[in-house]
């Protein structure tokens, strides 16, 4: 066998466990028993690693939570740095507002954007194999209602991948993929570093 063959196979063992996001799911998963209730409250957090209660949130905390513990992005940090930044790229609805690290990073569109900007856009598809366990889906619920939440290695008895998120009864897998319109469909990259605390430059 070749050095460039084994350094090769070296370097594939190295990163192969974590290859398919199988962390992100395991800490979406993880939520699940301990986040029982919705609570979309207004909440004053540290900042950064702030984070409501562990028994409550929405369906974005379940994204921040699973972030944190799987690959140490803090969103709150990563998304209100990028919206000071990059302002203009972010939702109307908020864009003129003075930014909030206690709100900004909870909200679907902040989050939507983020991950666009950080090149982990997706196609949006029909196929259940377009979606892999540790993707992040956003839906719109309808009457201006967006939710998001993170695809798991189960799947429904139609193939279909049981998704984790909070919809109003606390952190649950369930088959909703297809329930709701898709908007959004976004990959984490299995080469973002664990360990940056959120120190992450976009262009």
């Amino acid at each position: 066998m070749s050095r460039t063959v084994l350094l090769l196979c070296c370097l594939l063992a190295a990163g192969g466990a974590r290859a398919d996001n199988r962390d992100i799911v395991a800490a979406a998963r993880q939520q699940i028993g301990i986040t029982t209730n919705y609570d979309g409250s207004y909440r004053a957090l540290r900042y950064p690693g702030g984070d409501v209660p562990a028994e409550r949130g929405v369906c974005t905390d379940v994204v921040v939570r699973a972030l944190r513990v799987a690959r140490s992005l803090d969103l709150q940090k990563l998304v209100h740095e990028d919206f000071v930044a990059h302002r203009g790229d972010y939702s109307a609805r908020w864009r003129n507002s003075a930014p909030d690290t206690n709100i900004d990073h909870r909200r679907v569109p902040n989050q939507m954007t983020y991950f666009k900007r950080r090149g982990w856009s997706r196609p949006l598809d029909t196929a259940p194999a377009a979606y892999l366990p540790g993707d992040i889906v956003a839906w719109n619920l309808g009457r201006g209602i967006l939710h998001v939440g993170i695809i798991t290695d189960r799947k429904a008895s139609t193939g279909t991948p049981l998704v984790v998120h909070n919809i109003g009864a606390g952190a649950r897998e369930e088959d909703i993929l297809f329930r709701f319109a898709i908007i959004g469909h976004y990959r984490p990259a299995p080469s973002d570093p664990v360990g940056d605390h959120g120190q992450v430059n976009l262009p």
